[in-house]
């Protein structure tokens, strides 16, 4: 390579990127691309930078505490988890659906906040894809300025003829094809695999466009920093306990923000383990496997981190329903390794 070739190649990498202009230079490497993932990521774009903005002034828009039902009065507020539903919850499902309802490539979406799919279209018509998505991860934060989050994954669904509607989305043959989350913090920012790593944007608010700001990122591979809730730890597995004893033991650092957005984030950045184990009264877990434990997963490993239930990868489960929980273990490879020691004893 020429110095002047040198030169251009290092323009290139260190240039302003958007996110639209990064999704299109990865499909050059994939002759068979068809822009599937650039037209659905640039509706995720569009919804999140809505919702960041709603956050930013909920307060001021009183958009902030419960819902008391839904936009047009349809809901009691009590979302199909049996959670309240806060007002900015049903604000950021809305806000989402209308943003990627349009997208032909999408055959359904699927929401925490709403018990059945939204199914748009038949793979005959063009769809392709399912979008799990937890619109507003943390939302209970709100109200104090604590980091929240929307998590979201892509899912390229089956062919085989006559599997469609729920069944595509549970069947054993779809394939998750893309994953990330975007943390409104003190700035919006957006993490995102399509497996080919993972990579960092945040939202340039004077240009309305997410940049790129950290390609490749790589999760440490130990850091001695768990992240739990340990208000809980008298219902937790004695595997769980042992942990924590070890931990202790071996002066580990608490970090628990009770934002999963938030928790992952940090854990990705500065390496250690998030752990959202069962418990005595929730034997199958808290987190919802499809819209929250899948795209997480995804991330995590594609960062070289692990991701597993402690009894097995969180990516090799099969769901059986579309809120199904399961228990959460991710982070450095290291120390899920010593989470996963203590709970095999």
């Amino acid at each position: 390579m020429t110095d002047q070739q040198h030169t251009s190649t290092n323009w290139t990498d260190d240039n302003l990127m958007s996110l639209q202009s990064h999704i299109l230079a990865e499909e050059r490497h994939h002759p068979s691309a068809t822009g599937d993932f650039s037209w659905i990521l640039s509706g995720i774009s569009l919804a999140t930078k809505t919702i960041a903005s709603k956050v930013r002034r909920a307060r001021i828009e009183d958009v902030i505490g419960e819902a008391a039902g839904g936009p047009f009065g349809e809901s009691d507020g009590i979302n199909v988890q049996g959670e309240q539903q806060l007002k900015l919850d049903i604000i950021a499902n809305e806000v989402i659906k209308a943003c990627l309802g349009s997208r032909a490539n999408i055959a359904s979406l699927v929401s925490e906040e709403d018990e059945e799919p939204t199914i748009l279209r038949s793979r005959k018509e063009g769809g392709r894809y399912a979008v799990f998505f937890d619109p507003l991860d943390g939302s209970s934060n709100i109200d104090v300025s604590v980091g929240v989050g929307t998590i979201f994954g892509i899912v390229r669904l089956p062919t085989i003829p006559g599997v469609r509607g729920t069944d595509a989305i549970l069947h054993e043959d779809a394939q998750m094809a893309a994953a990330g989350y975007v943390l409104y913090g003190s700035s919006t920012v957006m993490v995102l695999t399509t497996g080919n790593g993972v990579d960092m944007f945040v939202l340039d608010q004077s240009i309305g466009a997410f940049v790129l700001v950290k390609r490749k990122l790589r999760v440490p591979a130990s850091r001695k920093i768990y992240s739990i809730n340990e208000a809980y730890a008298s219902r937790f597995s004695e595997g769980v306990g042992r942990y924590l004893d070890w931990a202790h033991a071996n002066n580990y650092s608490s970090r628990y923000i009770g934002s999963m957005v938030s928790d992952v984030h940090r854990t990705l950045l500065k390496g250690g383990v998030f752990i959202y184990p069962q418990t005595h009264d929730r034997p199958e877990g808290k987190l919802r496997l499809l819209y929250e434990a899948m795209p997480m997963a995804m991330l995590m490993e594609q960062a070289g981190g692990c991701a597993v239930t402690g009894t097995g990868r969180i990516l090799d489960v099969t769901p059986n329903a579309l809120h199904q929980r399961v228990p959460v273990i991710l982070g450095s490879s290291e120390e899920v390794a010593h989470v996963q020691r203590c709970i095999d004893v």
